[in-house]
């Protein structure tokens, strides 16, 4: 167990930890980052869908006034 000096084991220790807190760090990154796209994806269809309500309710209007021209 004494083949290395004492301070090459602590740079071992120091590696693997840091390596352990980079992949904890980017899997914690990839989580908030794919929450973050999807809040964006959901305002996206919430405005799509308002669009389309309001171009629902002009056709409808446009229709309305186009029967009124032809009964009158």
């Amino acid at each position: 167990m004494l083949l290395l000096p004492w301070w090459i084991y602590v740079c071992i220790i120091g590696i693997l930890i840091s390596g352990y807190m980079a992949f904890r760090t980017a899997r914690e990154d990839k989580m908030v980052d794919q929450e973050f796209i999807e809040k964006e994806g959901q305002v996206f269809l919430e405005r799509i869908e308002k669009e389309r309500q309001m171009r629902q309710e002009a056709a409808q209007q446009l229709e309305a006034l186009e029967n009124d021209k032809s009964v009158s």
